[in-house]
């Protein structure tokens, strides 16, 4: 399995004065050095951060995984600035350009590592890093005072990609059968 995080460099700096998207990106990084750090315990061969810069230098291209996310805006294609790809032994790839599961899938992927190791890995993360693994809306009742649901905020989907690959349906689960445990 191979990771990769493309953010925008500027958002992670606070360039573009959006606080939610600045704290998010910070909080992809900080996710993405935790399993980058810890690769091998869950058997990753590769996890690549790459923060895009908007000058004509820089055209966004990835650094390991040929994938890219993009939207029609204006009658133009515009490249996502924020996504995770990941790439199974299959050669397949997920794309996430949403921010917010991509934290989830990196937070399901430290939830793995923690399991493996027995520690507490989860990076500190922002009030709204938190609030997306908690699906609970900030000071939004008695469980956002609790922390909200305690598996959540440390595993956001244990079934992600980077913790045994994508959901299959039956016909894909009865092609893995012929071929061995699934281990993308």
């Amino acid at each position: 399995m191979r990771i990769e995080l493309r953010v925008c460099y500027h958002c992670l700096r606070g360039e573009h004065e959006n606080e939610h998207k600045t704290a998010v990106t910070r909080d992809l990084v900080a996710c993405a050095e935790v399993v980058k750090e810890h690769k091998d315990v869950i058997d990753l061969e590769d996890v690549h951060i790459r923060k895009v810069k908007e000058d004509e230098g820089d055209d966004g291209r990835p650094t390991a995984l040929p994938a890219v996310a993009a939207t029609i805006q204006n009658e133009g294609v515009a490249v996502s600035d924020t996504q995770l790809i990941t790439m199974g032994e299959n050669g397949y790839m997920l794309v996430y350009p949403n921010p917010q599961d991509a934290l989830k899938v990196l937070a399901g992927n430290i939830d793995e590592i923690s399991k493996v190791t027995r520690s507490d890995i989860l990076p500190d993360l922002s009030p709204e890093g938190a609030e997306i693994l908690s699906g609970a809306p900030l000071g939004g009742g008695p469980e956002a005072e609790h922390g909200g649901n305690p598996g959540a905020a440390h595993g956001g989907p244990a079934g992600g990609p980077g913790a045994g690959g994508p959901a299959q349906s039956q016909s894909d689960t009865d092609s893995a059968a012929d071929d061995g445990p699934n281990t993308q």
